[in-house]
């Protein structure tokens, strides 16, 4: 029997379904039932095929929609690791709330806690911060489409002057 195209076999269904754990296309290929010895050639070469990548593609959106996993709910759980404020940890009296008592925002943010010791751990908090930034292109090695207004105002009136035939400024002042 002739295969379709754009029809993946049994094994490279498998392949996607096992991709799709976690996105090791060396251990997706294992899995699947591929050769051990060669299985960091063929996951990256299976990833790379077309169709293959056509139904990962399929496969993660149906993923995402299905855990509502949305640009701004990965937003604002970063937000609320980012803006964990230790203050909502307590009551007025300087006791420490329960669990319960948290408010949700201050509750995602917290690590770990030992409620014997009295010890909490929150998440990395500069991280998250580093992480919104990057998002929002406030680091200008992040973010490609950024440029210095500064740098591109002096370029353009060099080139307008190159073009008069005469040049404001020079080399060296840049």
């Amino acid at each position: 029997m002739p295969k379709q195209k754009g029809v993946l076999t049994r094994k490279q269904t498998r392949f996607v379904d096992e991709y799709l754990v976690d996105l090791n296309a060396t251990q997706a290929a294992i899995r699947a039932g591929y050769s051990a010895r060669n299985a960091d050639k063929i996951g990256p070469r299976l990833v790379g095929k077309s169709r293959v990548a056509a139904a990962i593609k399929v496969g993660q959106e149906k993923l995402q929609r299905r855990l509502e996993i949305t640009q701004e709910r990965v937003l604002q759980e970063m937000a609320r690791l980012a803006f964990f404020d230790v203050r909502k940890l307590f009551n007025e009296n300087g006791s420490l709330k329960k669990p319960h008592e948290l408010d949700s925002d201050t509750a995602a943010a917290i690590a770990s806690l030992d409620l014997n010791e009295q010890k909490i751990k929150s998440f990395g908090k500069p991280e998250a911060l580093r992480d919104l930034a990057k998002h929002l292109g406030l680091f200008e090695k992040d973010n490609a489409q950024r440029t210095d207004p500064v740098r591109e105002l002096l370029a353009l009136i060099d080139s307008g002057a190159k073009s008069r035939g005469s040049s404001i400024i020079s080399n060296r002042s840049r």
